[in-house]
This record gives C-alpha cells, sequence and structure tokens, in this order.
C-alpha cells in the first residue's frame, strides 16, 4: 500500500456539499482506504479574480492503485460532479481533485507531475497538509512544517471540519 495525498478544490455551487461528495467518492475507490482528512478552508482563487473563493481540503488515501490509475479514477470523480475542462488554467470549477503526493514517487510527464507542481508554494494545500500531516516529507522539497514559513495564509480560513 502507498500513501497518496490528494487535495481537493470546488468554487461553483454548492461547494461544501460538493468537496464532501467527493471525499464520499473516495472511500469508494478500489484498493483504497481514505485514513486521514483536514478540516474545510475557504481561499481566494489563485486564477482570475472575478471568480468564487474556492473550499479546499486535503486527504490522505492508503491504495494500491498505481499514480496513473489514481488520477483516473480522480478525473472520473470530477466528472461525475459536472467537471468540464474548459481549457482556462485555474478558471472556476465544480470539483478539482489533484494527487500531491504518491508515496516518494518523483516523475515529470505529459499527464502527471509528482509532487504537484506548486504544492510547496500554495498555503490551500500547504496549511490543510500541516493540519493534518506537519512532519510529511515533500519529495525534494523538504518538511511540510519547514515549508509552512515560506507560504502566508493569504485569506485562507478554517470554515468546518470534513
Amino acid at each position: 500500500m502507498t500513501t497518496a495525498w490528494i487535495g481537493l478544490g470546488a468554487n461553483l455551487g454548492d461547494a461544501v456539499a460538493t468537496v464532501r461528495s467527493a471525499l464520499a467518492a473516495l472511500d469508494r475507490l478500489p484498493g483504497s482506504r481514505r485514513v486521514v482528512t483536514s478540516s474545510l478552508y475557504r481561499s481566494r482563487p489563485l486564477g482570475p479574480a472575478d471568480q468564487p473563493d474556492y473550499i479546499n481540503a486535503v486527504a490522505a488515501l492508503e491504495t494500491d492503485l498505481l499514480a496513473s490509475d489514481l488520477l483516473s479514477h480522480l478525473q472520473r470523480i470530477e466528472a461525475d460532479h459536472g467537471r468540464i475542462r474548459s481549457g482556462l488554467r485555474w478558471g472556476p470549477r465544480t470539483l478539482d481533485l489533484d494527487i500531491l503526493l504518491h508515496g516518494d514517487t518523483i516523475s515529470s510527464d505529459a499527464r502527471l507531475t509528482l509532487p504537484h507542481p506548486g504544492l510547496c508554494q500554495r498555503p490551500f494545500v500547504l496549511y490543510p497538509l500541516h493540519e493534518v500531516a506537519p512532519q510529511l516529507a515533500i519529495p525534494g522539497h523538504g518538511v511540510v512544517q519547514a515549508l509552512l514559513a515560506g507560504c502566508p495564509p493569504d485569506g485562507l480560513d478554517v470554515i468546518a471540519s470534513a
């Protein structure tokens, strides 16, 4: 089994309900078990400012799925929640599921880069990770707790338990 960390985000419709529904969908993945989930956080959009704030969380799965297979399952969950890939980078979306880490895997290909690019600079990822796994080592970058020092919260707020 490998520990995979998943970032969840949504900013269209009832984003809180969508993130909670996506967490329930993670519980149904084959060969996987959700072991920890952060609180829900509200964050400003990373991309165009003329969109609603995001609801974000992170979850850890113990899984026997390969990273590429896990990605396929996550994209199916996104589609089931109305995600349409418009090509607009960092635009509004019903649901965004990202593999942040898959064990100690370091990879870069056209479909999946691990650790997730930008993970170490994004408060909506680092703060939820710090909440549930402050000593988690990000391959090639260091420990979450140390990375947090260089990443101000930038308006990030805890809004609810998952």
